[in-house]
Formats: structure tokens, C-alpha cells, sequence
């Protein structure tokens, strides 16, 4: 109960904040958690990328925080860095890091401790309208600072919204 508690409140605090920001990422996809026995499941993201801080011709850099829930009761929150490479004909690379707590639904799916690293890497195509779809592969672990450090990976499709 504690938990799904502190899930709404940073949810919305998320989106009572995301009106300043540059848009609002909903994904939605599978995770596969690396250790024997351990429950893989549907997982739904939240992210708000803040507007860059660091914009050149083809990259730019920005601050970013995702909420992510499975559907095993596993839940992720972080924040961190964001990197976008500009394509030719609208296609982009999106890269990133957001440390953050992890807290697992069950215990087999405990990741080795409550502080986890997301990776994300993306693929996307950004439509005429500002809105963009991608596909994104992440990986959350500890960076071996536990005793274990199994991890999960995730395939998500994402809408990208923006907010201007």
C-alpha cells in the first residue's frame, strides 16, 4: 500500500510539472528479469524530458525523469540525463541514463538493491504534428554496488507528446 501511494504522488507531481517541460513519453511493453525464477511482465512508463539545456545541429542534451510500473508490482523512479541525435527524414536516437529506487513486487524480481541504474536506448520517427513514436530497449542494475546484481531488460513502443 505504502508503495502504490508514493507511486501516485510522484505521478502526480510528474504531470502537475510536465507543463513546463518539453513533452511526456507513454510507453508500454514487456520486461525480462535476467535471474532464474523471477517474474517477467507488462510494463508501463511515464517519462517527462524537461526542455534541452544544450542544443548543437544535431544533438541535443536535457533532463529527463521516468516512472515505470510492471505489472508483477515492481515499480521504477529516476531521474537523469537524456540525449537526442537528429536523423535525416525525421528519425532519431534517443540515449538515457537515469539513476533512481527500485522497489520489486516480488521477491524474486529484487534487482540486488532499492538504488538501480536505467539505461534506455531508442529509435524513433517524429511525425509533421511534433508528435514522435519509438521503440526503446533498457536495462536497469546496480552496477554491481550489491551482493547481486541480476538486472531486467525492457522493450517498450513510446508516443512521445510534446508540450509547448
Amino acid at each position: 500500500m505504502k508503495n502504490r501511494i508514493l507511486l501516485s504522488a510522484v505521478l502526480t507531481a510528474g504531470l502537475a510539472s510536465s507543463a513546463f517541460g518539453q513533452e511526456i513519453v507513454l510507453g508500454a511493453g514487456y520486461s525480462d528479469y535476467s535471474l532464474n525464477g523471477a517474474e517477467d511482465g507488462a510494463i508501463l512508463s511515464l517519462e517527462y524530458n524537461h526542455r534541452p539545456f544544450y542544443e548543437g545541429n544535431v544533438f541535443s542534451a536535457r533532463l529527463a525523469g521516468a516512472v515505470e510500473v510492471v505489472d508483477t508490482g515492481d515499480a521504477f523512479v529516476g531521474g537523469g540525463l537524456s540525449g537526442k541525435w537528429d536523423l535525416k527524414q525525421d528519425w532519431f536516437i534517443e540515449a538515457s541514463v537515469l539513476p533512481g529506487a527500485f522497489i520489486e513486487g516480488t521477491a524474486l524480481n529484487d534487482l540486488g538493491s532499492t538504488f538501480e541504474i536505467r539505461s534506455q536506448l531508442a529509435v524513433g520517427k517524429q511525425f509533421k504534428n511534433g508528435k514522435a513514436l519509438s521503440l526503446a530497449l533498457s536495462h536497469k542494475s546496480n552496477a554491481s554496488t550489491a551482493d547481486i546484481n541480476p538486472g531486467v531488460n525492457s522493450l517498450t513502443l513510446r508516443w512521445h507528446i510534446p508540450l509547448n
